[in-house]
């Protein structure tokens, strides 16, 4: 089996063309594309919660989104790791960009993940299914202490108690397998 290197960078320099301006590790859609088909991408996944003043989880916060279909469904903070960011960075920067400046999470001090969730492009492989990639998800419980005004993608951050986000209604409406990540999640932090 041969592989075309011809569309892969130089690896004894830089490519000839410049990183995008202000987006470092950033792919432009044709390069993610390329990348997808080829290998699996790594990603993080955040449940983000608000805790009293013993740790216990009160409230779980689930993302409402649109869909390309024109569907809306609950979703969690997610999104890829880019080259040369720290799992930490990468948690921080999707939590800002989906919850907004003043939510001030608390990253966890261990950068272990509660847990790793993979997806296929196929269903049946795993729990979990993206029908764009082979994805790697390393998924985190972030407690929330600030205002959530949920951005990019999102329309809206619903809390609710973790028996509310945990009933099979709200389950079903988080796609891919993304109910059983968040019953899992929370399993991790005695919820």
């Amino acid at each position: 089996m041969s592989i075309d290197t011809a569309e892969l960078p130089d690896a004894d320099g830089p490519e000839d063309r410049p990183a995008p301006a202000g987006n470092p590790g950033w792919l432009s859609d044709d390069e993610l594309s390329f990348v997808r088909g080829r290998m699996p991408v790594v990603y993080i996944e955040a449940v983000p919660v608000r805790l009293d003043g013993i740790g216990r989880v009160t409230e779980v916060g689930l993302l409402l989104r649109g869909t390309p279909e024109g569907e809306m469904t609950r979703s969690l903070v997610a999104g890829r790791v880019r080259y040369g960011e720290t799992l930490r960075e990468a948690l921080f920067r999707h939590l800002e960009n989906d919850l907004g400046p003043m939510a001030f999470p608390q990253i966890p001090a261990s950068i272990v993940p509660t847990q790793v969730a993979e997806y296929f492009p196929m269903p049946g492989i795993s729990a979990y299914v993206d029908a764009r990639q082979h994805a790697i998800s390393l998924v985190y419980v972030v407690s929330v202490t600030g205002t959530c005004n949920p951005r990019q993608d999102a329309l809206e951050i619903t809390w609710m108690s973790p028996e509310e986000a945990l009933s099979e209604a709200t389950l079903l409406e988080l796609q891919g397998g993304r109910g059983t990540l968040l019953r899992q999640a929370l399993a991790s932090v005695g919820c």
